[in-house]
């Protein structure tokens, strides 16, 4: 495995993208739980045009000099509000010109990979996302305090 400083890893991220390429990379971080765990999942991203992103897709973009993979929890026009799935108090807001790449899919452990277009996975997204508040933050800090980070 090589560890490269993430403003070098994310330019060439940008550019794989921008010239059509697929990327697979492994996730860091915990803002995407349960479903997207840290170190262990590794996500496929795809080029998107600005018409195709939606409510439910999970995207990497830019914001405040970072890259972020968070989930599109609404879209008005240009403007995107977008959270972790493991967050439930922070929100980030961007333009659509921020989005670097879509999430298509989810690859586990076990070399398994979901689709982030199947209608089970935007099923199970939709019910996390719908869930309280109160109730999501009760079952990840079940899952943490059992170890499942």
């Amino acid at each position: 495995m090589k560890i490269l400083d993430n403003d070098i890893f994310f330019a060439q991220v940008e550019e794989m993208i921008a010239d059509g390429q697929n990327v697979v990379m492994r996730v860091k971080g915990h803002s995407m739980r349960p479903f997207i765990r840290d170190g262990r999942t590794r996500v496929q991203l795809s080029p998107c045009d600005a018409d195709s992103v939606r409510k439910g897709d999970i995207v990497l973009f830019r914001y405040r000099g970072h890259h972020v993979m968070h989930r599109i929890i609404a879209r008005s026009g240009d403007r995107l509000t977008l959270a972790g799935d493991g967050n439930y108090r922070k929100f980030e807001h961007c333009d659509i010109r921020d989005v670097v790449a879509i999430v298509n899919g989810i690859i586990r452990p076990d070399g398994n990979v979901i689709r982030c277009t199947s209608s089970r996975w935007r099923t199970a997204s939709a019910i996390w996302v719908a869930m309280p508040q109160f109730i999501r933050r009760c079952i990840l800090g079940i899952l943490w305090r059992s170890g499942i980070r």
